[in-house]
C-alpha cells in the first residue's frame, strides 16, 4: 500500500483498520467507528465507499435540521449513508433505530465521531443489537511505514524466532523521534516545534470543545493543569488520592475527570492482572496516554531528553508499546484483553496480553542490550500462570532477536512492532 497525497496536501496514510470495518458492513446495519478527534476517522469512513453519500454534522445547516427534527431527517436520507460527527446529535441515534428496524440489510449507516460520554452511552442503549463499534487509534508506527502490523499476530501464533543481525546499536536511532511525534496524522510530518504547538493547540480544544459541552463535567477550569500533571506520571499506577492532594481536587472530581478523559481517547487506565489464588498482586490500574505525542508536548518532554531523563522518557516508551500493541489487536483479534502485572514485591511485567485463560507478557526496555535480570516479570508472571503462559518477549532498542534463558521468552527489538 502506498500513501496518497489529497489536494490539500495532507498525507494519507492506509489504515490497516478498513478491512474490519468493510467486513462488518456485509453482516451489521449499523457500524460506528469511534476514536480521539483527528485520528483520521473521516478520511477512513470517506474511503469505504466513494459512491455512499457523506453528511458532516458540523455543517451548520445539517447540524440544525438533524437536531430540529431527528426523525424527519433520517427518513429524508438515502438507503445507506455516512454520518459523521454524529455525537454532535444523540437523538439521531433513536430515529436510525427506527429506519433500520424497518429496513435490515447490512451496511445501512456507517457512524464517525468522537468517543465521548454521550454517544458512547447512547449508542450502546439505542442501537443495541443492531450496531458493531469499532474503535480507530491515532496511526500505529506499522501504517506510518507501510507495513503489515504483524508483530501481535506473530507474538501470539508463537512465530518469533531467534535472529542475529549486525549493528544492535543503529536501532537505536530515530526512536525517541516516534515517542514525540505520537500518531495523530497532521503533526506527523511537521518538524518538531510545530508539532509540539499542534499538540498543544489540540489538547486545549478539547477541553473547550469536548469537555466543557459536558454538563456533568465539575471545576473545569482546572483541567488543563490536570491533564498536564497526568502527561507527567503516564505509565504510572493510579493514585487517586496523591493525584487530589497534588492539584488541590477532590478524589470524586479526580475520578470523574480521569473517566471523562478516558471516554475523549485522551489516557487509558491498564487493569491489573490478578488471580484470586494470589493476593499478593497489586489491583491498582496504570495510567497511559493514548498518544504519546500528546504526553510529550504536555509533559515538556523532547528527543534530547532520551539520555538526560531516562526514566521519564522510558516511560513514554512504555506508554508507546502499549499503545502499538492494542492498537494492533484491533485487526489481529478484537477480543484480546490487555493489563498490566505487579506484585507487592514491585516485580512488574509492563502488558500482559490474554485470550480466555492464555496468557502473553511483554517487557520494554530501553536500552540496546538485555540482563539476565530483565526476565524476572515474565518469570513470576510464568509461575503464576502455570500452563497458561504461552510466551513473553523483552522489547529492547537492539536489532536482533535473542533466546533468553527460558526457552518461552526471546529478547525483540522494538522495531519488530513497525517492520514485522
Amino acid at each position: 500500500m502506498d500513501a496518497a497525497t489529497h489536494g490539500s496536501g495532507e498525507i494519507y496514510y492506509p489504515r490497516l483498520l478498513l478491512p474490519s470495518i468493510q467486513t462488518a458492513l456485509l453482516d451489521t446495519r449499523v457500524v460506528c467507528v469511534l476514536g480521539p478527534r483527528r485520528c483520521g476517522k473521516t478520511t477512513l469512513v470517506r474511503r469505504l465507499d466513494p459512491n455512499r453519500p457523506y453528511i458532516d454534522l458540523d455543517d451548520s445547516e445539517y447540524y440544525r435540521v438533524a437536531r430540529e427534527d431527528p426523525a424527519g431527517f433520517v427518513a429524508s436520507l438515502p438507503d445507506t449513508a455516512t454520518l459523521d460527527e454524529v455525537q454532535r446529535v444523540p437523538a439521531l441515534l433513536s430515529a436510525i433505530k427506527v429506519a433500520v428496524d424497518r429496513d435490515r440489510r447490512p451496511g445501512r449507516f456507517v457512524l464517525a465521531g468522537s468517543a465521548n460520554l454521550v454517544l458512547a452511552r447512547q449508542a450502546t442503549d439505542s442501537l443495541a443489537g443492531r450496531i458493531e463499534t469499532v474503535l480507530l487509534q491515532p496511526l500505529t508506527e506499522a501504517e506510518k511505514e507501510r507495513r503489515e502490523g504483524a508483530f501481535l499476530s506473530a507474538l501470539l501464533a508463537n512465530g518469533l524466532r531467534p535472529s542475529i543481525q549486525a549493528g544492535s546499536v543503529s536501532a537505536i536511532e530515530g526512536l525517541p523521534r516516534r515517542l514525540v511525534a505520537g500518531g495523530f496524522p497532521e503533526p506527523v510530518p511537521r518538524n518538531p516545534s510545530r508539532a509540539r504547538q499542534w499538540h498543544r493547540q489540540y489538547s486545549a480544544s478539547i477541553i473547550e470543545r469536548d469537555v466543557r459541552d459536558m454538563a456533568e463535567v465539575r471545576m473545569a477550569g482546572r483541567l488543563k493543569r490536570f491533564v498536564e500533571m497526568l502527561a507527567v506520571r503516564t505509565a504510572t499506577l493510579v493514585n487517586t488520592s496523591n493525584i487530589a492532594s497534588d492539584i488541590g481536587l477532590s478524589r470524586d472530581t479526580v475520578n470523574h475527570y480521569l473517566e471523562v478523559l478516558e471516554r475523549l481517547f485522551v489516557i487509558r487506565r491498564l487493569p491489573a492482572w490478578h488471580s484470586n489464588e494470589w493476593r499478593r498482586l497489586v489491583k491498582s490500574p496504570k495510567l497511559h496516554f493514548v498518544d504519546t505525542g500528546l504526553a510529550a508536548a504536555l509533559a515538556r518532554r523532547s528527543t534530547s531528553d532520551w539520555l538526560a531523563r531516562r526514566t521519564e522518557m522510558g516511560r513514554l516508551l512504555e506508554s508507546f508499546v502499549v499503545q502499538q500493541v492494542i492498537a494492533q489487536s484491533a485487526w489481529t483479534d478484537p477480543d484480546l484483553q490487555f493489563w498490566h502485572y505487579r506484585d507487592k514485591d514491585k516485580v512488574e511485567v509492563d502488558l500482559v496480553v490474554t485470550r480466555g485463560a492464555s496468557t502473553w507478557g511483554i517487557e520494554v526496555k530501553s536500552s540496546a542490550s538485555v540482563s539476565s535480570s530483565d526476565g524476572q516479570g515474565l518469570a513470576r508472571l510464568a509461575a503464576r500462570c502455570g500452563d497458561n503462559f504461552e510466551s513473553g518477549v523483552i522489547l529492547y532498542a537492539g536489532s536482533s532477536l535473542l533466546p533468553t534463558r527460558d526457552p518461552r521468552v526471546l529478547a525483540v527489538p522494538l522495531s519488530e512492532l513497525w517492520n514485522r
